[in-house]
């Protein structure tokens, strides 16, 4: 399978996810589309900049591995994923930990995306100082994100208990950014250099 084949593969896999999630969701329709309002921006916006910028494969895994843990949690809600409910009923645990992937994803992705892009259109290098930004960068993009979960708790509060997801817990946030951080730290250990590999090549 070619590097474009595959590109093409993830894409029917998350729009086909995409469709299938809107019909029925368990959420209700509007915590369904406060979800997965960003895969249905990024999808457009992939396929504009795929000719003048493509990206890596390992960027493209990310994203789409993030869209649809997305997706999922748009059709049954972050607190009710079934296979997390199975989870926690087996471990005993106290709550669903699906929005825990997801925030952990949600590091790893401005990361690898961040990285890319810094590398191709910038001065900086590898380094300390680079994994030290994207660090910085995930953090802020986890932080953004619960902006948005807290405006949306202030305009309308009953959509906001899906879209949030905190199922009692008060240090909710503070456990979205701090998962967000360990897979930026993570991410970059283990697959920067897998992408600048495939940097390598897409750039030769």
């Amino acid at each position: 399978m070619t590097v474009n084949q595959e590109k093409l593969g993830w894409l029917i896999v998350v729009t086909i996810s995409l469709l299938y999630s809107a019909i029925d969701p368990v959420a209700d329709r509007l915590t369904w589309l406060m979800e997965v309002l960003p895969v249905m921006i990024a999808i457009p916006l992939l396929l504009l900049s795929h000719r003048p910028f493509p990206l890596t494969l390992v960027t493209i895994r990310v994203i789409a591995v993030f869209a649809l843990i997305l997706i999922v949690g748009g059709h049954y809600s972050y607190a009710e994923n079934p296979l997390f409910d199975w989870i926690q009923q087996e471990w005993e645990l106290a709550r669903n930990h699906y929005d825990r992937l997801g925030h952990f994803v949600q590091g790893v992705v401005p990361a690898m995306l961040g990285r890319e892009l810094l590398l191709r259109t910038s001065s900086l290098q590898r380094g300390k100082w680079l994994f030290f930004l994207l660090c910085c960068v995930s953090l802020a993009v986890s932080a953004c994100y619960e902006f948005i979960e807290w405006w949306t708790a202030l305009v309308n509060q009953e959509a906001a208990e899906s879209f949030l997801g905190t199922q009692g817990d008060n240090w909710d946030a503070q456990w979205d950014m701090f998962l967000a951080l360990w897979g930026s730290i993570l991410s970059q250990l283990l697959l920067a250099k897998s992408q600048d590999r495939q940097l390598q090549s897409l750039l030769a």
